[in-house]
């Protein structure tokens, strides 16, 4: 079974910019769509944005543009997501998921990471 691993969360202080990534444990895992999520306790998780493979460009959340950017490594089995100008509002446990259809639904990915904490202070 594939595993998600994300790293890279943590504190940092509003105005700043933090950048996330999610590899997959085996390196010739290639799924079609890679994305990010992010969940705050007592909500629903949050589609921030995917990358499908051979993609251009990460398709993005209205939330997420302008301040976030979703890339995928050469080996398509990465995924990135730079927060910049972090704000209060973006805490939040950051998930990374793949599958096979590039869509906003959390429930049409397959594989998850754990999900990595990130707290911004103000």
């Amino acid at each position: 079974q594939v595993q998600l691993v994300e790293s890279g969360g943590g504190l940092a202080q509003a105005g700043g910019s933090l950048r996330l990534s999610c590899a997959a444990s085996s390196r010739t895992f290639s799924p079609y769509a890679m994305a990010w999520f992010r969940q705050v306790p007592g909500k629903e998780r949050e589609f921030v944005g995917y990358f499908g493979r051979g993609a251009g460009s990460a398709f993005y959340a209205d939330s997420a543009k302008g301040r976030f950017t979703i890339f995928r490594a050469s080996a398509e089995s990465t995924v990135y997501l730079q927060i910049n100008s972090l704000k209060p509002e973006d805490t939040a446990v950051y998930y990374c998921a793949a599958g096979n259809l590039p869509t906003q639904n959390w429930f049409d990915y397959n594989y998850w990471g754990q999900g990595t904490q990130v707290t911004v202070s103000s």
